[in-house]
């Protein structure tokens, strides 16, 4: 009987990735994101390998996120692995210049989103006593950079909620990893630049930065280890990167 994989963000970038790579691997789907279109292309894409299954929802809707997943058909509740990618960065300024909307977008988005969704789904982990959360963070989850104040503390609450539940689940056989990517060209910087597709293009410039395809690859190489292995944290960066500031562009 095939696994199930639940990917929240599956829209584009890594969780679109994940979605095909999963699939290849003849991992059923429930593909989760707010761009109904795009889940509908993305399961037309995949269905003739797997089984999928599309939810639109914000994660940042606590109420759509819990009645959209404890409703869900009885052959899809039996989850096996859940991929928290969902997630937001907005502006890049000092503190001082921030924006609040844009502070509670990345706190409700990074934090309380990936909340909602993990709540919703651990119960069932915990009654077949297994399962495999990966939550999405970022190299911002491990050192703090300028002007990304908020993102950053958003993203250390990712590593630390993924510590916590490492901790707390490790009764009930369930295994827990944090992946945290460095640079990856994806829709990221230009959600962050609010479309301004100039600035997001010039944080790629000059070196070659990591793809999604890239992280969905480490994702199924955490995934497809043997039951007694976890891969607990992991960060990966492009070579030209070696941490959240410094950066080779003439590589």
């Amino acid at each position: 009987m095939n696994k199930i994989a639940f990917i929240s963000g599956a829209t584009s970038g890594i969780g679109r990735a994940t979605a095909e790579l999963l699939a290849a691997n003849g991992i059923n789907l429930i593909i989760c994101g707010r761009r109904g279109e795009r889940l509908e292309e993305l399961q037309q894409s995949l269905q003739e390998k797997v089984k999928v299954l599309t939810l639109v929802f914000d994660v940042r809707e606590r109420r759509v996120v819990e009645e959209a997943i404890q409703n869900l058909p009885e052959e899809w509740k039996n989850i096996d692995y859940l991929i928290n990618n969902a997630g937001n960065a907005h502006g890049l300024s000092p503190i001082q210049n921030g924006s609040v909307d844009d502070w509670e977008n990345m706190i409700d988005g990074n934090v309380k989103g990936l909340l909602y969704v993990s709540k919703a789904i651990i119960p069932g982990m915990v009654a077949q006593r297994g399962g495999h959360i990966i939550n999405i963070g970022s190299i911002a989850g491990k050192e703090v950079y300028p002007n990304g104040n908020v993102y950053c503390a958003s993203k250390h609450a990712v590593d630390a909620l993924t510590e916590g539940m490492r901790l707390d689940l490790n009764p009930f056989n369930i295994k827990v990893t944090g992946v945290h990517p460095g640079l990856v060209e994806t829709e990221f910087s230009l959600v962050r630049f609010k479309g301004d597709a100039e600035k997001a293009s010039k944080v790629y410039q000059g070196f070659q930065p990591l793809t999604a395809t890239d992280i969905a690859e480490i994702i199924w190489f955490i995934l497809s280890r043997p039951p007694h292995v976890v891969v607990g944290d992991i960060v990966i960066l492009p070579t030209a990167q070696a941490s959240a500031t410094v950066v080779n562009r003439r590589s």
